[in-house]
């Protein structure tokens, strides 16, 4: 038996290469690929008709057999509508395509994981869940991509045990999971504890809802969320946009108030929201040395220059190009791996911790230029992995 070793298709990346013109040439960043080469009618027969009914008969009889006869164990569904892509909102699926491309590259690279973009034109929720109870018995797996909230929230709640395979909300959990690893850190340097600390988190879409919730779950016990209309108050009901908007406000208990009024005494914000709407000024209205993150792609709340200037301790970004890049690919390749690999159904919050975990132990040299790893740093992934599997 032949095993095809064709190596992937590769254009050199010259600096005058533009995102455009590389993606114009590769037409498409991914693609698939038999294992073995068909080379004979032998094989032939035996990958396809009559040798594969054989195969399907096993599987008719014991549909469990169907993740060590078929690739389904190790492949994963990247579902998105293409709602909230990237920091340019609603894009439509066709222009989150080259988002779910490079993601399944990264999903491959990093993590041994065979992933499959899905861009589907809908933005009901009950038909993007419907739609992933459907694929299914195809995947191991499935990553929800920028889908925007509350209708993301509502896709978790619909497939809430109607699955016997993991489903992910990356935009969600996996950006929470790194957020609250590279908080631990950063107060490391610090010196302070989660207990003691207030944080503003502006932006109460799927990321920003999910790092309030991990926040609670370490013990954070001062936080204030702030969206378009100012502080999550049940004193205002025009600053609450849907239902979990209103449960939010309803554990936090803060009065309203606007983004200013959040951040007098703050040692932290986590800006999960808008371009360049955090001023030099806002950063000196906080406590000695805050924390900024800063997370809007492509562009930041604030630079991490002028953050600077207004007194910042450290500043991460979403960013490749700054220092401290916070990106949820630091998550997804080995906690599927880990996932995959140990046969779990349901991602609860002892991964969540464990992912968070993971991270934290793999930060090598921590200092305020470097409070996580980089997403190149393999070992970070197979660790996520490991530590999934204790």
């Amino acid at each position: 038996m032949a095993i095809n070793k064709n190596k992937p298709t590769f254009i050199p990346h010259p600096s005058n290469l533009t995102p455009i013109s590389l993606h114009r040439k590769l037409k498409g960043k991914i693609e698939i690929k038999s294992k073995i080469s068909l080379d004979s009618k032998e094989i032939l027969s035996q990958v396809y008709t009559p040798g594969v009914a054989e195969v399907c008969r096993e599987i008719q009889k014991d549909i469990s057999k169907v993740n060590e006869l078929t690739a389904r164990r190790n492949t994963v569904a990247i579902v998105s509508n293409g709602t909230a892509t990237l920091g340019l909102g609603n894009t439509g699926p066709e222009a989150a395509l080259p988002v779910m491309e490079g993601k399944a590259m990264l999903f491959k690279e990093f993590g041994e994981v065979d992933a499959i973009p899905l861009c589907i034109n809908s933005q009901s929720a009950e038909d993007i869940a419907d739609f992933c109870i459907n694929i299914s018995p195809t995947f191991g797996g499935i990553n929800l991509e920028d889908v925007s909230a509350p209708t993301c929230f509502r896709v978790m709640e619909l497939l809430e045990g109607k699955l016997d395979i993991p489903v992910f909300h990356d935009d969600q959990t996996g950006t929470a999971v790194v957020v609250m690893a590279a908080l631990i850190n950063s107060l490391k340097l610090l010196k302070k504890e989660l207990s003691e600390i207030k944080v503003v988190v502006n932006g109460i879409g799927a990321a920003g809802y999910s790092i309030c919730d991990l926040l609670l779950e370490y013990g954070v016990k001062d936080i204030v969320a702030v969206d378009k209309n100012g502080i999550l108050s049940l004193e205002e009901d025009k600053s609450l946009f849907h239902k979990y908007h209103r449960r939010l406000a309803g554990i936090l208990k803060n009065k309203s108030g606007s983004l200013k009024d959040a951040l007098k005494d703050a040692d932290v914000f986590i800006g999960v929201s808008a371009p360049n709407i955090l001023k030099k000024e806002d950063v000196s209205l906080m406590k000695a040395d805050p924390i900024i993150f800063a997370l809007s792609n492509p562009t930041p709340e604030i630079m991490p220059a002028v953050a600077y200037d207004g007194g910042a301790f450290l500043v991460a970004t979403g960013r490749s190009d700054f220092d401290n890049q916070v990106n949820n690919a630091l998550v997804f390749p080995g906690l599927f791996r880990g996932v995959l690999d140990n046969g779990i159904k349901n991602i609860d919050i002892n991964i969540v911790k464990q992912a968070v975990k993971a991270i934290v132990d793999s930060t090598v040299n921590l200092s305020k230029e470097n409070i996580l790893p980089s997403v190149m740093y393999r070992s970070l992934h197979s660790n996520i992995s490991k530590y999934i599997g204790i």
